[in-house]
């Protein structure tokens, strides 16, 4: 089913004094409300709504234009695409020999172990098998952080829970069209975030693999990541080249202030831009491999 939002600014009077304004302000409109319906009126009733104000005296509107376009989230509005409802989404960048993942760092090379051809005199006539081999970074593909990437003696691979891998509610936050690099801790205060996913969908994984994939990527800021461990998320996913800033030499606060508190990292996610802003439910596991901070995994959600 296909989503709109409403444009518009608005200036809104109170009957115990004061007002307010917004500017170029964006609204998702619920499927109850036609866009042939979707005029000054009812969209200033709805803006009050998911405002949550009070002693409303008047509702102005100007500039209001009906755009097909995702929901993002607003209050009391349901995301989900119904048409979505159910099905599994892949997150995942495909891994093959000599994929780029990170510029400078190492690409995978697939080795043969055993051939098909080899392997015929081992087995009975018509059976045959291949064993490869593959030569890959941690850091390839769509993969997870645990504490032991950064710290020592942090937890590793192995000692990850399953609990905070597999089938986490979901917040989706749809910053495609955000103005700046760095995501900020604002972004986030809608919403409760306690023992969920925080996934944070920018739109660069359309660079994924390409020289433009290296500069200008969109981050989470330090303040939003000392408010994520804060609100106590178990994981924060990103379709970027890094959690943090890498063009800000070697700092790396979003690593280390989500990492001390144990709370997964997912780096280099796809198709998020498939989710709703809530109703999904994100899995992303790695092996279980001991003494290893950082690994592939094969990210995906269910749209419940």
């Amino acid at each position: 089913m296909t989503q709109y939002r409403a444009h518009f600014d608005a200036r809104i009077q109170f009957v115990n004094g004061g007002s307010l304004t917004a500017e170029a302000f964006r609204l998702d409109l619920p499927e109850t409300l036609p866009t042939a319906h979707a005029d000054a009126e009812a969209v200033g009733r709805l803006l009050v709504r998911h405002l949550g104000l009070a002693l409303v005296d008047s509702v102005a509107l100007s500039n209001l234009a009906i755009v097909e376009e995702q929901h993002r989230g607003s209050r009391g509005i349901d995301a989900t695409n119904p048409e979505q409802r159910g099905r599994l989404v892949d997150l995942s960048h495909a891994i093959y020999e000599g994929l780029v993942t990170y510029p400078g760092l190492p690409a995978p090379t697939f080795t043969p172990h055993l051939t098909r051809a080899d392997s015929r005199s081992r087995y009975t006539p018509g059976t045959e098998f291949a064993l490869d081999t593959i030569t890959m970074l941690g850091n390839t593909g769509t993969y997870l952080d645990s504490p032991f990437h950064r710290y020592e003696g942090g937890t590793d691979l192995a000692g990850l829970s399953l609990d905070t891998l597999v089938d986490q509610s979901a917040e989706v936050f749809h910053l495609s069209d955000a103005t700046a690099r760095g995501i900020p801790h604002t972004v986030f205060l809608d919403r409760d975030l306690a023992g969920r996913a925080v996934l944070l969908h920018t739109g660069w994984d359309r660079h994924f693999a390409t020289p433009a994939y290296a500069t200008g990527a969109p981050y989470l800021s330090e303040d939003g990541a000392a408010y994520l461990v804060e609100q106590g998320v178990t994981t924060v996913g990103i379709d970027s080249l890094n959690i943090d800033d890498v063009e800000s030499g070697g700092t790396r606060p979003a690593h280390s202030l989500l990492l001390a508190a144990g709370i997964h990292v997912v780096e280099h996610l796809t198709g998020l831009e498939a989710l709703p802003a809530t109703g999904a439910l994100f899995s992303a596991v790695p092996p279980r491999v001991v003494d290893f901070g950082t690994f592939p995994v094969r990210a995906y959600a269910r749209v419940l």
